[in-house]
């Protein structure tokens, strides 16, 4: 199976992700591999807290300007690197779970190894590893490589 082929990165396009996106360059630059860098919008936003609800259009726009930002991301992180020979990056927004949608695509895919960022963009310090890492890191049926914030 190594080196792998066809490489997972879920981002949440914090430092920590990038740092898990260059580890998997890494990789597949040498075995000329695919990497598919996956960013999920969470569909676990909350319409209403408390006696305040925000109108379905309202969270239309928001899922739009979001869909808008995260492509605007997702080329932004792939112009930054530079890969030589042969390794493709291949960009993914999907609207979901994260947790769910890095697995189904894992598993859609057919892929070799999930490179992912022990912490996310909360960076929830004090904790060894994050809840849709540890998620990930559970339910996969590939390898799980988890890159440490300080790596």
């Amino acid at each position: 199976m190594f080196p792998p082929k066809r490489v997972l990165v879920p981002t949440d396009f914090s430092e920590f992700s990038n740092r898990a996106l260059r580890q998997a360059v890494a990789f597949t630059e040498k075995s000329r591999g695919w990497i598919y860098l996956l960013h999920v919008i969470n569909r676990g936003a909350q319409q209403c807290v408390a006696d305040y609800c925000l109108s379905p259009e309202i969270m239309k726009r928001i899922e739009n300007e979001s869909i808008v930002r995260t492509d605007e991301n997702l080329k932004k992180e792939i112009e930054k690197l530079s890969i030589s020979g042969d390794a493709k990056i291949i960009p993914l927004m999907r609207t979901g779970f994260p947790e769910e949608e890095i697995l189904k695509e894992a598993r859609g895919k057919n892929i070799d190894m999930i490179v992912i960022a022990a912490l996310g963009k909360t960076g929830l310090t004090g904790r060894l590893i994050g809840s849709v890492a540890e998620k990930v890191l559970k339910g996969s049926d590939c390898p799980v490589l988890l890159v440490r914030p300080w790596f």
